[in-house]
């Protein structure tokens, strides 16, 4: 029968088929060919064995959260407690839209801003607009649900921002556990301990166990600046064909944050992104250097 993975927790994964629901474990092959069944694959499982025989063709894949298939992440990012970190809203954009997965950007906890702090995150969310991404607050509720039908969704973001208060929200009889911040830390505790596709009216939504970091092992360095959408769009106007926006004289990109067109944060990130890129590889040379 086929079906499809909708939770994972440990080494048993619940598949849904035809509005039923079965526990099955995996085969030992995929294992031995250093295959994981994901939430969200779509499978071949044995029902009377209990057993999942068959992985069928992913459309994508992302491995922080583990979760494949999905149509779009909604990624949650707080401007308070944690405070905003736009680092890490690029880098999850970078990567995540990487996988061909569409982005959706949610800010919480605006209601602990005052004054310019938050003229500030209206620019922000104004922007992020601006360059083609879906933008909306947590207390926007029927825009998320019409966001979200028919549509398997991720959602992304480090622990503490509010993901599953989001979720609540949305549904009200989930009762999803949500814990404080950690001052100390100024960071959440994790309380998603497992990747699971909820069911909220016309669509399903993954929560999944909170992050704090991402790497860029799966991606070139053509593919981190193409990840920039504001610089995809005016890389005609630069001198060189394949300008990466840095010490290149002519460069449009560098002109556009100049004049506060793109900006200055988008830029710092992006060259930042590509450090960590090249001191990625250097790790990886020096590794293979001292192979014996």
């Amino acid at each position: 029968m086929v079906g499809q993975i909708i939770r994972n927790i440990s080494n048993l994964y619940t598949v849904k088929y035809e509005n039923n629901y079965i526990e099955c474990n995996a085969r030992g092959k995929f294992k031995n060919k250093n295959l994981k069944p994901l939430v969200g694959d779509k499978v071949i499982f044995d029902k009377e064995k209990k057993l999942i025989t068959e992985l069928l063709p992913r459309k994508n894949e992302l491995l922080r959260p583990p979760i494949c298939n999905v149509d779009q992440a909604l990624i949650v990012i707080s401007v308070k407690e944690p405070n905003l970190d736009k680092y890490l809203l690029d880098k999850m954009i970078s990567i995540i839209s990487n996988e061909g997965i569409n982005i959706i950007i949610c800010f919480t906890k605006l209601d602990l801003l005052e004054g310019l702090k938050k003229d500030e995150i209206n620019e922000y969310i104004k922007y992020y607009k601006q360059i083609g991404y879906d933008v909306v607050t947590n207390n926007q509720t029927e825009e998320l649900h019409r966001l979200l039908k028919n549509k398997i969704t991720v959602l992304a973001g480090q622990s503490g921002v509010g993901k599953s208060s989001l979720l609540n929200m949305l549904d009200n009889t989930l009762n999803l556990k949500t814990n404080v911040i950690s001052h100390a830390l100024g960071r959440g505790k994790h309380t998603t301990r497992h990747v699971e596709l909820l069911e909220i009216k016309d669509s399903l939504v993954a929560d999944t166990p909170g992050f704090s970091s991402l790497n860029f092992h799966s991606m070139k360095k053509e593919e981190i600046r193409d990840s920039m959408p504001e610089f995809e769009k005016n890389k005609d106007g630069c001198k060189y064909r394949d300008c990466f926006h840095l010490k290149e004289d002519d460069c449009k990109i560098k002109e556009l944050v100049k004049n506060g067109e793109i900006l200055d944060s988008r830029y710092a990130n992006y060259q930042k992104f590509l450090k960590e890129k090249d001191d990625e590889n250097d790790q990886n040379i020096n590794i293979n250097f001292n192979k014996k």
